[in-house]
């Protein structure tokens, strides 16, 4: 009978401690995530100062559009958290879409190798952000379910796993964004 017991008890303790490890390992798959999003968003934010100096180069009075894409790298890169980041980020991209709408506006502007250039990488940039931000949901979407489910919604708050926030912008910023931007020449 004793044996019985302490057999119970060592099998509760070693799933006890699978459970905990899988939840860490999930919990690093999210961090990683993240940063991976941060690497990609890095890049995006250098490459637009370099954006902004050649549009200036051929539409140098276009001075609200180039403030415009200034203050909304400068919030998106100032930001925290994966929604205040998703937040700004789609701030960002509508800015820097006005400012890429310029190209039509000036021929000279548009047949620049430079710019021609930089819209590529900006456009690679995104795409491996938009990849990374489809991992980063995905991460979030197995820690989230891994911690609420049986039996781990029992303990998972008491050892500091806590649900994590999608990378989304949200409904009222969706319904804002999704008005597509008026460029006046």
């Amino acid at each position: 009978m004793g044996w019985v017991v302490l057999g119970l008890i060592v099998v509760v303790v070693v799933w006890l401690i699978m459970t905990y490890n899988g939840l860490v390992a999930m919990r690093q798959r999210v961090n990683q995530a993240f940063a991976d999003i941060d690497v990609q968003l890095k890049q995006r934010h250098d490459l637009i100062p370099n954006l902004v100096e050649t549009v200036k180069g051929y539409a140098s009075h276009e001075k609200e559009t180039f403030d415009a894409v200034i203050k909304a790298r400068n919030q998106a890169q100032s930001a925290s958290g994966p929604h205040d980041q998703a937040v700004a980020e789609q701030q960002l991209t509508g800015a820097v879409g006005r400012l890429l709408a310029l190209g039509e506006a000036y021929p000279d502007l548009k047949a620049s190798a430079n710019f021609q250039q930089l819209q590529q990488d900006l456009g690679n940039v995104e795409d491996k952000l938009a990849a990374a931000r489809r991992f980063f949901n995905n991460a979030v979407s197995e820690f989230n379910a891994a911690i609420q489910a049986f039996p781990a919604v029992f303990f998972a708050p008491q050892m500091g796993f806590s649900p994590r926030e999608f990378f989304d912008v949200g409904e009222e910023t969706r319904a804002q964004i999704e008005v597509a931007p008026t460029v006046k020449f």
